[in-house]
């Protein structure tokens, strides 16, 4: 989330577009695809980065070539709503390296994750350690994925 609100105008949406595809995109390509000399470019990106309009560089890892063979999507059912439980909660899930996503969400369910694991047994064992131990969690229901169909950060850049 950005921490200033200066308005992004239309050569940083460019920028981002580009960065979303490849962030290691030479400043001087970006550039010429935006007409901007590639110190403009430097700057804006900066600027960008500690506004926080972009939040990280990251390398996105195809969990296959970790023997992540599992990849479960999993409604959480809080037996309340309290603050306190909410709070348990969320520190738990951001604090678990498996927990690929999470996100706190309305509708009746409390949270949907996204959870990598090397195969169902090791999966179990998190199942266990994250939602049974605890009397906060009501229940939860697991969806196993199939086929990794589309993956990605990429948001609409309007």
């Amino acid at each position: 989330m950005p921490r200033k609100t200066t308005p992004l105008d239309g050569f940083d949406r460019q920028i981002l577009r580009i960065l979303q595809r490849d962030n290691k995109t030479p400043q001087r390509a970006i550039g010429e695809a935006v007409n901007l000399s590639a110190a403009a470019v430097q700057r804006r990106i900066a600027a960008m980065e500690q506004s926080g309009a972009i939040a990280a560089n990251v390398a996105l890892i195809d969990p296959a070539a970790l023997s992540l063979t599992v990849t479960a999507i999993v409604e959480v059912f809080l037996r309340d709503e309290r603050t306190a439980s909410i709070d348990r909660a969320k520190a738990l899930f951001r604090e678990t390296p498996e927990v690929q996503q999470c996100y706190y969400t309305t509708g009746g369910t409390s949270f949907v994750l996204v959870v990598v694991t090397t195969d169902m047994s090791t999966y179990e064992v998190l199942t266990r350690r994250l939602f049974s131990d605890h009397e906060w969690v009501a229940s939860f229901r697991t969806l196993v994925a199939l086929d990794r169909v589309k993956v990605g950060a990429e948001v609409v850049v309007p």
